[in-house]
């Protein structure tokens, strides 16, 4: 078995995980990335619509700055979130968007004289100033006061991705992609690092590490319908979860997109809608409007979707073989706005639907997309419970996003967050040593060793990896999705426990160690039913609307009850997590009031720590 020593062991190398190994490397810290793809084809990639900051350079972004950003992030979250970090992270983002235009980045640009933009499918005319020409420009994107997503085109995630990992080569930083960590290593209380199966042989390797950072991404594909890459299935979370003592944080907390294309689920960005598109019904009619008359369009994304289920409920959605679908209108951009500044979208819609933007609507419906819920950590990534231990990006519960987040601030989390965290890692080496303990190292890797044995002999059982896996998947989509309720939730938890015993006894058809996708799935399985009981669990605990969890039994926001943040954790042997309550942070900069879009009825707090907790906030 091979052995890796490294100050930094960074799981995942997508954007976060990426920029926090830039970080740590600039300080001089040796660092590992482990990547179960090549960098570049990270899940990071494939965000289309921009990045959030509030440079106020467009002249329909101006007078924008962090404090417009922060009360948008807020209200976004239906005050969900941590305003601490909702803090950081609105001051830091026109810093970290400058940054990665210094290493690269070809953000687009304001252009002086007249231009026009659509507005809930009306032509307007806009006047960008002389002095702006050349700055970093932006759109709009939901939920927010002010167009502040800067952008490239409709790949920002791919330039992004791609220069951070210029980045990383030029800082010598070591990345070793094909390689998946299947098990934290550590003693109860301090984290040196993990064992790591090198997917093209099927060995075994340990990292030991004075830090290990999980950047692995989210845990859609625990959903049938989602936008996420095949790599996103919790992986990270699953290690924490594998400890018994580092809590999921807000499992419940699981969005959708509104605009998923129908069948496949790929993501058309919401920079469609930000530039002027427009959602249609069965008759070819605007709908919004008549839910949302001042947002329409751009509510934050938890709100489209319910509306676009609502009416679909109604009867309005258009029939198709794979069920009712609305439609996404931007023929009316035009073919120049369409192939420079949402050419992604034309191709995805070429190359998968066989429609033609330019001229025909897109068929779409929400779909899972994007997990709040993650690895709980403090301000600074440290995840609770196991010093040395760090988690940030999507991965993470850090927690910025509450019950909802808004298009853009995820791409610059990931950017934003792996900047900060990445200089507290730093900070955290320079005076930490740790003590490697070689019996935790061995017995971690001989546990391991031994699965794998079990499993490759066969002698677990005969259940089909991906029958199991499908099995979690329908009962998330049909019990715990954009609406739920206590019957569905409660099916849904029973039947996820029936599917936990059944992935206890997965066997597999091939019995080739190295490289064998079954093989794979099949350590990953019971994590990912794990995930699933906790996403159910405490979607059934909590019993008032948030956000995105959206329950038709109980339609309020309760700020009375639970105005708190969950933490789940998994002891071994039981089937079901163990649910703990956490306060949100005493900073109140924004006190809980309406959000100014969505119609959730809410009980204020009367607890005397939230400041104005009694009476809404002034919008």
């Amino acid at each position: 078995m091979d052995t890796f020593y490294t100050d930094l062991l960074c799981v995942g190398a997508g954007l976060a995980g990426e920029r926090v190994a830039v970080a740590a490397a600039s300080e001089g810290f040796s660092t590992i990335c482990l990547s179960i793809v090549p960098p570049r084809r990270s899940h990071s990639s494939a965000a289309q619509g921009g990045m959030q900051a509030s440079l106020g350079n467009c002249c329909m972004g101006e007078g924008d700055c962090p404090d417009v950003h922060f009360a948008d992030t807020v209200k976004g979250s239906d005050w969900g979130c941590d305003q601490e970090c909702a803090r950081l992270f609105a001051e830091t983002a026109p810093i970290a968007v400058r940054e990665m235009a210094f290493w690269g980045i070809p953000w687009n640009r304001v252009v002086a004289g007249e231009g026009t933009y659509y507005k809930g499918g009306k032509q307007y005319q806009k006047i960008e100033k002389k002095e702006m020409e050349g700055t970093i420009t932006a759109r709009d994107f939901g939920g927010t006061a002010k167009w502040r997503t800067c952008y490239t085109s409709d790949g920002t995630g791919h330039t992004l991705l791609f220069t951070m990992d210029n980045k990383v080569v030029e800082l010598g930083v070591t990345v070793h992609d094909r390689v998946d960590a299947i098990s934290l290593i550590h003693d109860g209380e301090t984290c040196m690092g993990v064992v790591a199966r090198d997917l093209k042989t099927g060995n075994l390797r340990a990292y030991l590490a004075k830090a290990t950072l999980i950047a692995t991404g989210g845990y859609g594909r625990t959903y049938r319908e989602t936008t996420n890459a095949v790599i996103n299935d919790g992986s990270g979370v699953i290690l924490a979860l594998d400890t018994g003592i580092v809590p999921f944080g807000n499992p419940e907390a699981v969005q959708f997109h509104p605009t998923g294309i129908v069948p496949t689920n790929i993501l058309v960005t919401e920079g469609c809608r930000g530039d002027g598109g427009t959602l249609k019904d069965v008759n070819g009619e605007r709908f919004m409007h008549i839910y949302e008359p001042g947002k329409q369009e751009l509510a934050s994304r938890d709100v489209v979707s319910r509306w676009m289920t609502h009416h679909i409920r109604i009867g309005k959605g258009v029939p198709s073989p794979y069920g009712p679908h609305l439609w996404l209108d931007i023929r009316h951009l035009g073919a120049a706005h369409i192939k420079t500044k949402l050419r992604d979208v034309e191709e995805i819609c070429n190359e998968f639907l066989d429609v033609d933007p330019i001229t025909q609507m897109i068929p779409v419906r929400p779909a899972q997309h994007y997990s709040m819920g993650g690895v709980r950590t403090n301000k600074d990534g440290a995840a609770y419970g196991l010093k040395g231990l760090f988690a940030a990006g999507e991965a993470a519960c850090w927690d910025m996003h509450g019950f909802n987040r808004l298009g853009g601030n995820s791409l610059a989390e990931t950017i934003v967050a792996g900047k900060i965290v990445g200089e507290k890692i730093a900070e955290f080496l320079k005076g930490y040593e740790v003590n490697i303990k070689t019996e935790v190292v061995r017995d971690a890797v001989n546990k391991q060793e031994a699965r794998i044995a079990a499993l490759i002999a066969g002698r677990d059982g005969k259940e089909s990896v991906y029958a199991v896996r499908n099995a979690i998947q329908d009962a998330l989509m049909e019990g715990v999705g954009i609406f739920r309720n206590e019957a569905d939730l409660k099916k849904a938890v029973d039947t996820l426990q029936v599917v936990y015993e059944r992935s206890k006894k997965v066997g597999i058809q091939s019995r080739v160690i190295g490289v064998n996708p079954e093989v794979a799935m099949a350590l990953r399985i019971q994590g990912m039913c794990r995930i699933a009981l906790c996403v159910a669990y405490a979607a059934l605990q909590r019993t008032e609307s948030r956000g995105a969890h959206a329950r038709e039994d109980y339609p309020e926001r309760n700020d009375r009850d639970w105005l708190k943040r969950t933490l789940a954790t998994w002891k071994e042997g039981d089937n079901l997590p163990t649910l703990n309550y956490e306060k949100p942070s005493k900073v109140w900069e924004l006190p809980p009031g309406e959000r100014g879009y969505g119609v959730a009825k809410i009980i204020y707090s009367e607890d005397p720590e939230v400041i104005g907790s009694s009476k809404p906030a002034t919008n």
